[in-house]
């Protein structure tokens, strides 16, 4: 029924790169050891000295210890300025919003003059993008939309539209015959980018599910609105209230479960998957396999973990989202630097955070499948081929 097609490439957006930044490679690409430190404002050393220039130029505040990504970005984000008179600061706010502020009001009494966020919850990072802006500080929101306020200057980003819908696009380009189960899941709804990812999905989707080619199996929700194109914010919110994973795989785990157990006969076999991310697109991929009653699945994801890599070759994860955070890295600190140097950052487009329009850096994207793993993440060396069993 599901004929995985491989080997596609989908590429939006490019972005325009203004610094080459030394250090950026994919040695940072290494083993993540995970700290469970209970202060969660940790600082990181920056291989810089605040006194040389009498304060601290750039501070970056990231949302979690907790995830290779975030941990992998701390290594690209030093080795960015390694080779800059520029000093920067790195703190993690361990998923508290309260904590991303405090460590936004430790940035500020150190005198940055430019503020990179990553927020945990959008809307409550407003307060700290709001302290930093009362200062002058400019104010970069990085990967994830600070929204509801105008307290923020530039957005860097990947196109989050397009990464939706390249996953809706690879189930589409995979699917044969109708009535094909299809389960959606998403991320958190505290996470602007989640609902981008959604609409994103959504838009490719929806005219497959009118015609019959999927049929929802897990949101009623999603039923009730499978005739609307455009959906609304609350809509997308309705129906994410059903299908959250909130970015952790044991939730993910759990909804699985509950999905299965209440799905009849006809909602499986051969199905579907919409998962948002590679962390939950393993725990779910993991636990419809061990259901005997479906015959095969094709699952989509993003971020390209090492972890969703392997599984890619070992068939168990159908395609991923590549999103070359070096390329994200660099762009947030060329756009600093820029700011630094006195000079007005180039901008490739522009995102409503709710309360203005947001002028934004957007990277590209690219869809990774067993076909072209090798190509796209081992030649272009952002991993080691060693580090995977199973490569042709």
């Amino acid at each position: 029924m599901l004929n995985m097609v491989k080997g596609s490439r989908l590429l939006f957006m490019t972005g325009l790169l203004s610094f080459v930044l030394a250090g950026c490679n994919g040695d940072t690409e290494g083993e993540v050891t995970e700290t469970t430190d209970e202060d969660t404002t940790e600082e990181v050393d920056s291989d810089t000295d605040e006194d040389s220039n009498g304060g601290l130029d750039v501070g970056i505040v990231l949302p979690t210890r907790d995830e290779p990504r975030w941990v992998q970005d701390e290594q690209r984000f030093m080795d960015a300025l390694s080779d800059s008179d520029y000093t920067t600061e790195i703190l993690f706010s361990q998923g508290s919003a309260a904590n991303e502020l405090q460590n936004v009001e430790t940035l500020i009494s150190k005198g940055i003059d430019v503020l990179i966020m990553s927020p945990h919850d959008g809307d409550a990072a407003g307060a700290a993008a709001q302290a930093a802006a009362d200062e002058g500080i400019t104010v970069i929101a990085y990967d994830r939309l600070i929204t509801s306020t105008e307290a923020v200057d530039y957005y860097v980003t990947f196109d989050s539209l397009a990464v939706g819908e390249a996953q809706g696009q690879y189930l589409i380009d995979s699917a044969e015959g109708s009535n094909i189960p299809l389960y959606l899941y998403a991320g958190a709804s505290s996470d602007n980018n989640a609902f981008l990812f959604f609409e994103g999905a959504w838009s490719v989707l929806q005219p497959k599910i009118a015609d019959g080619t999927f049929v929802i199996a897990n949101s009623s929700e999603a039923e009730a609105l499978s005739d609307t194109a455009e959906l609304t914010r609350d809509e997308m919110g309705s129906i994410m209230g059903q299908i959250t994973t909130n970015w952790d795989p044991n939730e993910a785990i759990n909804k699985a479960q509950t999905h299965l157990t209440s799905a009849g006969d006809d909602l499986k076999g051969d199905i579907a998957i919409l998962a948002p991310n590679d962390g939950t697109a393993r725990s779910i991929a993991d636990t419809f396999a061990s259901d005997n009653d479906i015959t095969s699945y094709i699952i989509t994801g993003q971020d390209a973990e090492k972890a969703s890599i392997q599984y890619i070759i070992d068939g168990k994860q159908s395609m991923t989202v590549f999103k070359d955070v070096r390329r994200l890295v660099e762009d947030a600190m060329g756009m600093a630097i820029t700011i630094l140097d006195g000079n007005t950052p180039e901008t490739t487009g522009s995102y409503d955070n709710g309360a203005k329009e947001v002028e934004a850096m957007q990277s590209e994207v690219i869809v990774v499948d067993e076909d072209n793993v090798q190509a796209e993440l081992i030649d272009s060396g952002y991993y080691e081929a060693s580090e995977f069993t199973g490569l042709d």
